[in-house]
């Protein structure tokens, strides 16, 4: 599955109301880190089917970014019903990500 961008108005739909986990990439296009992290996350969006992976735009979307305490990017946050069961910040490999994930 592809990576679905996360906006204000499908949050709630997206992330919160998920029936599996979610593992929320926060980004931006100016973040180098950020570029590097993101091969790796649309990797794991395809190979990864019991896991939604999302992406937030920091720059498009502030409110959700102030929401998760974001203060450095690449983040990773995964939630599960609805709370936080795991975070990352910085750049991470591949094993790293899908250890974050439970895989």
């Amino acid at each position: 599955m592809a990576v679905i961008k996360i906006t204000g108005d499908n949050f709630d739909r997206e992330v919160l109301q998920a029936d599996k986990p979610v593992l929320i990439d926060f980004w931006a296009t100016w973040c180098g880190p950020c570029q590097m992290l993101s091969p790796i996350i649309e990797e794991i969006a395809e190979e990864v089917d019991d896991v939604k992976v999302v992406s937030v735009n920091v720059d498009k979307e502030p409110e959700l970014t102030s929401r998760f305490g974001v203060m450095n990017i690449p983040t990773l946050v995964v939630m599960d019903h609805g709370k936080v069961t795991g975070q990352s910040v910085g750049f991470v490999g591949k094993e790293e990500v899908l250890a974050l994930i439970g895989r």
